[in-house]
């Protein structure tokens, strides 16, 4: 973006996009402006501001940080690397795709679970998948895509539910999984479409099962997972449980976050 002659940046994020973004601006030479909603994991905040970030934190939810975004880079001239408001995210991560057929020797899952809020890994790997396909890298058997997001928060899986092709937002978005509190997702109508072209699906997880499984998974497998990522462990023993997967298919899940930081 520099290269192309952007100057300012500005970005709304719950997180991790915030944490990125302040690190490769300021690499840059670019000191970019990062609005975040007050729910933001302290740890988060402090990573943000540790690598030189413009810190505004907002009461409310992360769309009314959009609005904050939108209003700054039109103002000042910014560009806006929000979500879906670029060309690169998605090119980015495509990289995750690209992982997953390269360690399983250009054999792609038959399932794979997505922790969603913004949707952009869900959009970013189904780009891929087709593209490999296409390229003649890969057979033209591709994973279905599932999503999972919470229960406080599910405008996706509300819409899937409902056969819309686009996502209505959520009203009074609340949930621990602040990855996933993303309550009107600019790339929902994406999102949709890989689910139902690869003939996936999609699934809503409470809060309480979630912190809960993230505590026994943390001890089980010693991993830190996120809640976000421990809501894709509740998703997969119900799918296995319905029947939609089976217990012979192989799957891959997501963990997009790590639990430290969401511990004072």
């Amino acid at each position: 973006a520099v290269a192309d002659g952007a100057e300012r940046f500005v970005i709304a994020t719950a997180g991790n996009a915030g944490v990125a973004l302040s690190a490769y601006g300021m690499r840059a030479g670019a000191a970019p402006k990062i609005f975040a909603p007050s729910s933001t994991p302290r740890t988060i905040l402090q990573q943000i501001r540790a690598f030189g970030g413009q810190l505004e934190v907002l009461d409310g939810h992360i769309g009314h940080c959009g609005a904050a975004a939108r209003h700054y880079a039109a103002e000042y001239g910014a560009f806006d690397i929000s979500t879906l408001k670029e060309p690169y995210r998605i090119e980015g991560k495509k990289t995750m795709g690209l992982e997953i057929a390269e360690q399983l020797n250009w054999e792609l899952p038959d399932v794979i679970i997505y922790p969603t809020g913004g949707g952009t890994g869900l959009i970013g790997m189904w780009k891929c998948f087709k593209e490999l396909r296409d390229a003649g890298w890969i057979g033209t058997t591709l994973p279905r895509m599932y999503c999972v997001q919470s229960q406080g928060c599910p405008p996706v899986i509300q819409a899937f539910a409902s056969g819309a092709s686009t996502v209505e937002p959520w009203d009074d978005p609340q949930t621990v999984a602040v990855g996933l509190n993303v309550p009107a997702p600019i790339g929902g109508r994406l999102a949709l479409r890989a689910l139902r072209e690869s003939h996936g699906g999609a699934v809503a997880i409470s809060d309480d099962a979630i912190l809960e499984e993230q505590r026994q998974a943390v001890n089980h497998m010693a991993i830190d997972f996120g809640p976000e990522g421990a809501a894709t462990l509740i998703a997969l023993r119900e799918f296995v449980t319905s029947g939609e997967i089976r217990s012979d298919d192989s799957v891959v899940l997501f963990n997009t976050g790590s639990g430290w930081l969401y511990r004072d």
